[in-house]
């Protein structure tokens, strides 16, 4: 089963699949709800693990790395939303109600999982059963509707953020690998080849390598990518030139950079930063 819509700045996706998918870390320009309904799934964000249950939602802004992980080949099934802050922003921009505080007032990497106290997820799954029946039996009006929907469950969610705080379960990454994806994360600049950590941390290379896939599923060299193109994204979004995002970043190779930006972005950084 898979229902899939876009409008203008909205991408509403519900999947059920019989066999979970291969997932790699990742980053969108848009920001992400991610709605849990079936799975053997745990979901990495940053440093941070969530083992997830029913009902479970998680928020995204894009900046912030992420991917799922499959315990087992039990099938899975989500509802996913995208979308561009931006066109939220226009949307409400005459309301005082700032509808992208729970994805911008909080630490990186953190608080992305909203406790949903019951009454609160059976009005957001009621939502989301709304936003189905508009694509399985599509009429005038339903683009209109279903960008009022998302304005009803981002009032919800931030209402859920400022309320209902309370510290959720999760847990960081094993306790041996801890202290290696802080260090990445501040010295994205340094070099952090397997022989540099292995120095760094006093770790065979190939053990670490190992206990990265293991627990993450992915390998360590394409984490440090994916956080050196968050970086360089950050960096041109507040106006640094292609070559100082190049360097900051940690990108040795200036046509490696170009290459691998245009690869996970979809445009090269100088023209990723004339869009922003």
């Amino acid at each position: 089963m898979r229902i899939h819509h876009e409008i203008k700045g909205i991408q509403y996706g519900h999947r059920r699949i019989e066999q979970p998918p291969k997932m790699d870390f990742h980053l969108h320009d848009r920001f992400e709800i991610y709605f849990f309904i079936a799975g053997d799934v745990q979901y990495f964000i940053e440093k941070s693990v969530y083992p997830l249950a029913y009902g479970d939602l998680l928020i995204m802004n894009n900046r912030e790395l992420h991917k799922a992980t499959f315990r087992s080949d039990a099938p899975y099934e989500n509802i996913v939303i995208h979308f561009d802050p931006e066109a939220i922003r226009q949307l409400t921009s005459a309301f005082a109600f700032d509808l992208l505080d729970c994805f911008t007032n909080r630490p990186q990497g953190e608080q992305n999982k909203i406790h949903l106290h019951p009454h609160q997820l059976e009005e957001i799954v009621a939502l989301y059963h709304k936003m189905d029946s508009l694509f399985q039996e599509p009429d005038d009006g339903s683009e209109l509707l279903l960008a009022a929907y998302c304005t009803e469950l981002l009032v919800l969610l931030n209402r859920a953020f400022r309320h209902n705080f309370s510290p959720l379960p999760s847990s960081v990454a094993p306790e041996k690998l801890a202290p290696v994806l802080d260090y990445i994360d501040h010295h994205l600049d340094h070099d952090l080849s397997l022989e540099a950590l292995e120095q760094q941390f006093f770790m065979n290379r190939y053990y670490l390598s190992r206990l990265f896939r293991q627990s993450t599923g992915s390998t360590i060299h394409e984490y440090i990518l994916l956080k050196r193109i968050a970086r360089a994204k950050k960096l041109l979004f507040e106006g640094h030139n292609v070559t100082d995002a190049c360097q900051l970043s940690g990108f040795n190779d200036y046509s490696n950079f170009i290459r691998m930006f245009k690869r996970f972005v979809g445009v090269p950084p100088g023209q990723y930063r004339k869009q922003k």
